[in-house]
């Protein structure tokens, strides 16, 4: 990925500005939303957050859900980002407010198929950059990092999906299979998680630019479901669909088709997406159908959607 970083102004609660390095397209989009966060009110907790009349009867602004979204990407950044190259995010793109906390496994993977390796390269570099953008947008109300496990994490999602057996380990990092296995628990989520968000969004500069982050999440799981698809691996993304739908809405998730048919791209009657709500997506991401935090985000996600 390379750009080219240009100082500019992001504007403070308080009215004064500081200058970022941002490249063009990131300093066009911050200065077009005049993100202002001070004064939102905060009213506990949003799990059943659905729509847009419920969302600003508990006080829940379109940063809200920026930080919901960006608690996201960074479990995706890490991952990804220790999968090819073996490292995290840099510190300077973990802090913010609620606490921080820090990551659990993630190794580089020893690529046999240069395509593979390509690919995760290529997604590790969108995902650093997600977060970078969403970190931008936010100014001083962006959330740091949570504590996230990228490693048992695998095993407890695999054995409950019953890819592995109660006593077998899954271990995402060994090989190219077991990477984009790992990296298909994510994909579909992610998707998913910014076509709900949308209707929640306010301001026509955020829903443009969530429509931007939703259109690379869709390449992505398109990707990956696409290389899934011509590994045969049908079997073990049908069980992870499964599980998926058993926490985050019956329904809602598809597997890749089988040796006869593909289903690459999962969608409803009329071929458009599935929505899922935040707490629908926290159920995936926490492991569990009440909200508890748990598997990837062992101490919860920070920030008023959580």
């Amino acid at each position: 990925m390379m750009k080219q970083a240009e100082g500019v102004l992001l504007i403070q609660k308080d009215g004064s500005s500081k200058p970022l390095d941002l490249e063009a397209g990131r300093r066009a989009f911050i200065k077009s939303i005049g993100l202002t966060v001070a004064g939102a009110a905060v009213f506990g907790s949003t799990t059943g957050l659905i729509n847009a009349p419920e969302a600003q009867a508990v006080g829940i602004t379109d940063a809200d859900i920026l930080n919901f979204a960006l608690n996201l990407e960074y479990l995706e950044a890490e991952f990804y980002l220790r999968a090819a190259f073996g490292r995290g995010l840099s510190d300077a793109d973990i802090t913010g407010t609620g606490t921080l906390g820090g990551v659990s496994g993630g190794r580089q993977v020893l690529f046999v198929d240069r395509n593979i390796k390509n690919y995760a390269t290529e997604i590790a570099g969108d995902e650093e950059n997600h977060v970078k953008f969403l970190r931008a947008a936010l100014g001083d109300a962006k959330v740091a990092r949570p504590a996230i496990d990228i490693n048992n994490a695998f095993t407890t999602a695999a054995r409950a999906a019953g890819v592995i057996g109660p006593g077998e380990t899954f271990d995402p990092y060994a090989n190219d299979t077991n990477f984009l296995l790992g990296a298909f628990i994510f994909e579909d989520v992610g998707v998913t998680a910014y076509k709900g968000a949308a209707p929640l969004i306010q301001s026509k500069a955020i829903l443009v630019a969530a429509a931007g982050l939703l259109a690379v999440e869709a390449y992505h799981a398109g990707e990956i479901r696409t290389i899934l698809y011509a590994k045969g691996a049908f079997e073990p993304v049908a069980k992870i669909s499964n599980l998926r739908n058993a926490l985050g809405g019956p329904g809602l998730d598809q597997g890749i088709g089988d040796a006869t048919v593909a289903n690459i791209v999962p969608a409803d009657a009329n071929s458009l997406a599935f929505s899922r709500s935040p707490k629908q997506v926290l159920n995936i991401v926490y492991g569990n159908p009440d909200t508890t935090p748990g598997l990837f985000f062992p101490a919860g996600t920070n920030g008023l959607v959580r």
